[in-house]
C-alpha cells in the first residue's frame, strides 16, 4: 500500500482526497521510488480541473524526486538506495511511492539536493525547450518573459541573462519585481493593469522583442503580438489566467509577420534524446549556480493549498510536496 493525493472528479482544490492504494512490484524495466520532494507545476492544475485528461488512478503530477525502493527485472540503470529524479509521463507524481520506466530516472549528485532538484526539473526543461528548440536565445537577443517571478519565468531569466540575452519581464508587484530583477531581467514592468506592449516599445525603441513567452493565456496573448518584432516568435505555454480566445491568423501576419508556438514540455519529455539533454543540462545549470528558484514547501497532504496559492498568484518562484 501507498499514500497518494487524487481527484475524486476534474473541478476545484475541493476534489482532492488523500487516499491509500495497492502498489503492485515493479514489473520488467521498471523501478520503485519512495519519494522525497514532489513538484507542483501549472500542468498539475490543468489535469486536477479536466482540461487535460489523467489515467484512471486520477493521481496527478509529472515529477519528483526519490530513493530507489525496488528495481524490476532488466534494470540495470539504476540500484537500490540510488537518489534519482524524473520528470514527464506517465502522470501520477502525487505518492509516496510510485513505479515509472527505468528510463525516467535521472541520478542526482550528492551536490544537488531534493527540494532545488524538485523545485526546477520540469521547469527547467521547460525553459530549455523554450530557449533552444522554440527559439535559439543567444547573446544580443531581446526576449520578453511574462510572469518572470514565477517558477517557469526565474528559470527563463536566469538562463537567458547568463547567454547574455536582454530580458524584460512583467510581474504582477513591486516584491515581485525585486524577484525578477534578481533573476537578471534588465527592464521589469510592474502591474497586472500595465500596458505592456507600450512598455516593450519604449524600451526596444519600437523594434519589439525577438521572442515572447507568455505562459498567462486569456487575453494577454493577444496583446502579446504587439510586443514581438517581425518574424518573430511568440511561444503561448500556458494560461493561468484562463483559456486563451480563439487566434485570428490575421493577427499574426502577414503585416505582423510572427510565428506562434504552442510547445508541449509533456511531448518534448517524451522525446529520449531531448529529454536525456535538457536533464543533464539543467542539473548542471543548477550545480553551477546558473540555474536556481525559490521554492515553497507544502506537506504532502496540503496539496490542495499549493494549487490555491499557485492559482491565486500568492507564491512567487516553486512549490513542492513533502511526503
Amino acid at each position: 500500500m501507498t499514500k497518494v493525493v487524487r481527484v475524486k472528479s476534474p473541478g476545484g482544490v475541493e476534489q482532492f482526497e488523500v487516499a491509500e492504494v495497492e502498489l503492485p512490484p515493479p514489473g520488467a524495466d521498471e523501478v520503485r521510488i519512495r519519494q522525497t520532494a514532489i513538484g507542483v507545476n501549472f500542468v498539475d492544475i490543468y489535469q486536477r480541473a479536466g482540461l487535460y485528461p489523467m489515467p484512471p488512478a486520477n493521481i496527478p503530477g509529472v515529477e519528483g524526486v526519490g530513493v530507489v525502493a525496488a528495481v524490476g527485472a532488466n534494470v540495470t540503470s539504476v540500484g537500490v538506495g540510488d537518489r534519482v529524479a524524473y520528470a514527464g509521463a506517465p502522470v501520477g507524481a502525487y505518492a509516496v511511492e510510485r513505479n515509472l520506466p527505468a528510463w525516467r530516472l535521472v541520478k542526482l549528485r550528492d551536490a544537488l539536493s531534493d527540494e532545488v532538484v524538485a523545485s526546477s526539473f520540469v521547469k527547467g526543461i521547460t525553459a530549455h525547450m523554450l530557449l533552444d528548440r522554440i527559439y535559439p536565445v543567444a547573446s544580443g537577443t531581446t526576449l520578453l518573459v511574462h510572469s518572470a517571478a514565477g517558477g517557469v519565468g526565474q528559470l527563463l531569466t536566469r538562463w537567458a541573462s547568463h547567454r547574455g540575452a536582454v530580458v524584460i519581464g512583467t510581474v504582477g508587484s513591486e516584491a515581485k519585481a525585486a524577484i525578477a530583477r534578481q533573476a537578471g531581467a534588465q527592464h521589469v514592468i510592474v502591474g497586472r493593469d500595465a500596458d505592456f506592449a507600450a512598455a516593450v516599445a519604449d524600451i526596444t525603441a519600437k523594434r519589439g522583442v525577438d521572442v515572447a513567452y507568455d505562459g498567462v493565456g486569456g487575453t494577454t496573448l493577444a496583446k502579446t503580438f504587439g510586443c514581438v518584432r517581425p518574424f518573430g516568435v511568440v511561444a503561448s505555454i500556458g494560461q493561468a489566467a484562463g483559456p486563451i480566445p480563439p487566434v485570428d491568423v490575421s493577427d499574426l501576419g502577414p503585416r505582423r509577420s510572427l510565428s506562434l508556438a504552442r510547445p508541449s514540455v509533456m511531448a518534448y519529455m517524451n522525446e529520449v534524446a531531448a529529454y536525456r539533454s535538457a536533464a543533464e543540462a539543467v542539473l548542471g545549470g543548477i550545480e553551477d549556480g546558473i540555474l536556481h528558484v525559490s521554492g515553497q514547501s507544502y506537506p504532502f497532504s496540503e496539496a490542495a493549498r499549493a494549487h490555491a496559492d499557485l492559482e491565486a498568484g500568492r507564491s512567487s518562484g516553486a512549490l513542492y510536496l513533502k511526503p
